[in-house]
């Protein structure tokens, strides 16, 4: 049969026929493997411009292209990206992909563990070793992130402790000093029944007790209160739990929900303290209808519709996962609201992406700059994120590493786990003259995990006359790379057509590599690039493979973490960013630099840094 081309994605269609054609298209390439009427290559692409020129006089592109089919069997590729008969795929509603995604994995236990924490193997080769991954079982969204009183940092997630794939929703609970070095607790949240599950939500301190949940209970602890979407199958209600003892156990309010609008769409609330009006606000996604809507509440319980952030932006088939929180202005004192939204399916790419307004807020109503889409990453495996309570000035934040349309899907380990979080990161925004403000993205304090230099000397530099290179061998769990660009004054008129910088990370045994480039000169001066089409682990036809981006300033400073089996890219000091799983058949152990049309006088200087294993004991 003939395949329906990834290029209907292209610039101009709606979001409504994006979201339409991405399904026919994954159902289409499903059905389609499964006969074997794929042939064994079959490439597509899908790119978008958004636009940002009709409101901030530039453009951004976001392009990318999809992996080579293969002729495997494959299982059904529309779990991730088909709505289900309830309209969401946050949680156990989104359909699991075949047994043959998950046949060859062993299988995590019949019933979820009760008071004690989830055990986890993190010995294989594609566990993350500073990046947060479940110690059995599937996760997906980031919840509840709190920073308490005494420093520790609480990470809930989505979590499903008895399958490798999207379902029973759980919240699950790790805790770390320093957000790599976690600690598994108890499984936070149950689901009050088997039809039931606890979606996406948030978690506050009530040091006055606004909610009346602690008197004097918990003397000596923060009070803790969760509040979260619970799905059943007739509907999505917020509803609250409250700590006892700092954010490990919880019980139910007796009078949940505290908010029910009858709709089976109606999810993820994200409440913060709102310090100048002395009360507590809500926003949470009205999902198929594009709403944001905000709330206000004197005590958790009672709350009060205050206004509608709404249509704004790509829509996709439906906003998630809203997260509304101050960012400071990078080199002043200023301070501007940021609201993160997540859409699913329906990104450029296929499947779900997030993207971020930047504007004010008044404690009752966000109002935005302008209409710009701006996209958190160019890559596909960035989703959900959300920011952490508690943490003074900053802007601290984590999001899930993977996309709807292939989580369920992807290979993992023999220990028995599937999915991984971002690494934590600061934000800042900075201000460009023809973009308007952009949400920075750097590792947060990736120092704390930091080994040894690999480099004899802590650096190496080499200087750049038209083609150059440099090789590091190396031997770690994980590594970080920084690498610099020294041009010559006046040299930007030097840069050919052909001036780039690739960076390569290799496994010595198979020659896989993960590569990422920049381009200097020519028609595609300023774009950012990543490949994982060199990996051997896993093909499908819609885990894209390449993923470019194109900024608005010669960058010079470039970042990147790899950790067996996620890549993450941060180009000038994390003002773009690209988060990609890749899968690699061996452990890499090689970093290459190589350069080509560089005007004489160029440098590159290079640091690299082995990351201790944080799940060693």
């Amino acid at each position: 049969m003939k395949l329906l081309a990834l290029a209907a994605f292209a610039s101009g269609a709606s979001a409504a026929v994006i979201a339409e054609r991405q399904v026919l298209i994954s159902s289409a390439i499903a059905s389609a493997t499964a006969t074997g009427a794929v042939p064994p290559v079959e490439s597509a692409s899908s790119s978008i411009i958004s636009s940002l020129e009709s409101v901030t006089g530039s453009a951004t592109t976001f392009a990318g292209s999809s992996a080579t089919a293969s002729s495997a069997s494959a299982s059904s590729a529309t779990a991730s990206n088909a709505i289900s008969a309830t309209g969401t795929t946050d949680s156990a509603s989104s359909a699991s992909a075949s047994s043959t995604a998950t046949s060859s994995y062993p299988t995590p236990p019949a019933a979820a563990p009760t008071g004690v924490a989830p055990e986890g193997d993190y010995s294989g080769p594609l566990r993350p070793q500073v990046h947060f991954s479940p110690p059995v079982g599937f996760m997906n969204d980031p919840n509840g992130l709190f920073r308490d009183t005494n420093g520790t940092w609480h990470l809930y997630y989505q979590y499903n402790p008895t399958e490798l794939v999207a379902g029973n929703q759980h919240w699950g609970h790790a805790t770390s000093p320093d957000l790599y070095t976690w600690t598994n607790q108890p499984i936070a949240l149950f689901p009050p029944s088997e039809d039931a599950g606890m979606f996406s939500g948030s978690a506050v301190l009530d040091p006055n007790n606004t909610s009346g949940f602690f008197g004097n209970a918990t003397e000596g602890v923060d009070n803790v209160v969760a509040i979260f979407t619970l799905f059943t199958p007739e509907k999505q209600t917020q509803d609250l739990a409250y700590s006892l003892d700092g954010g490990y156990t919880f019980e139910l309010y007796e009078q949940n929900p505290v908010l029910d609008l009858n709709s089976t769409q109606f999810r993820d609330p994200k409440v913060f303290w709102y310090e100048s009006d002395q009360r507590w606000v809500m926003v949470v996604a009205l999902s198929v209808e594009f709403k944001v809507q905000v709330y206000t509440s004197p005590d958790l319980k009672e709350w009060t519709l205050q206004s509608e952030f709404a249509n704004a932006g790509d829509r996709g088939l439906q906003y998630e996962c809203p997260n509304l929180y101050e960012v400071p202005v990078n080199g002043t004192d200023e301070r501007r609201w940021v609201l993160y939204l997540s859409i699913n399916p329906g990104a450029p790419l296929g499947g779900s992406v997030g993207q971020y307004f930047i504007g004010s807020f008044n404690g009752t109503h966000f109002e935005s700059d302008d209409a710009a889409v701006r996209y958190d990453g160019f890559a596909s495996d960035y989703y959900a994120e959300q920011a952490f309570y508690n943490t003074g000035d900053e802007a601290i934040a984590i999001g899930w590493a993977s996309n709807w349309k292939t989580t369920n899907l992807v290979p993992t380990g023999a220990e028995g786990w599937r999915s991984t979080m971002g690494l934590p990161r600061r934000h800042t925004l900075v201000n460009y003259t023809r973009l308007g403000y952009v949400l920075t993205s750097e590792p947060y304090q990736l120092e704390t995990v930091h080994n040894a230099s690999l480099l004899d000397n802590g650096t190496e530099t080499a200087t750049l006359s038209g083609n150059n290179s440099i090789e590091v061998d190396f031997d770690a769990p994980a590594v970080h790379f920084a690498l610099e660009i020294s041009l010559p004054d006046n040299s930007t008129s030097l840069l050919s057509d052909n001036s780039t910088l690739t960076m390569r990370l290799v496994s010595s045994s198979t020659n896989e590599s993960l590569l990422m480039g920049y381009y200097y000169g020519g028609s595609n001066a300023g774009t950012s690039w990543v490949s994982r089409a060199e990996t051997d682990g896993f093909s499908h036809p819609l885990f894209n493979e390449k993923f470019s981006h194109t900024g608005v300033d010669l960058a010079t400073r470039f970042d990147g973490v790899w950790d067996r089996s996620i890549l993450e890219f941060f180009v000038d000091n994390g003002t773009f960013h690209a988060d990609a799983t890749a899968f690699p058949t061996a452990l890499v152990d090689r970093f290459e630099v190589a350069t080509d049309g560089m005007p004489d006088g160029a440098e590159v200087t290079l640091r690299l840094w082995g990351l201790r294993s944080t799940w060693e004991q």
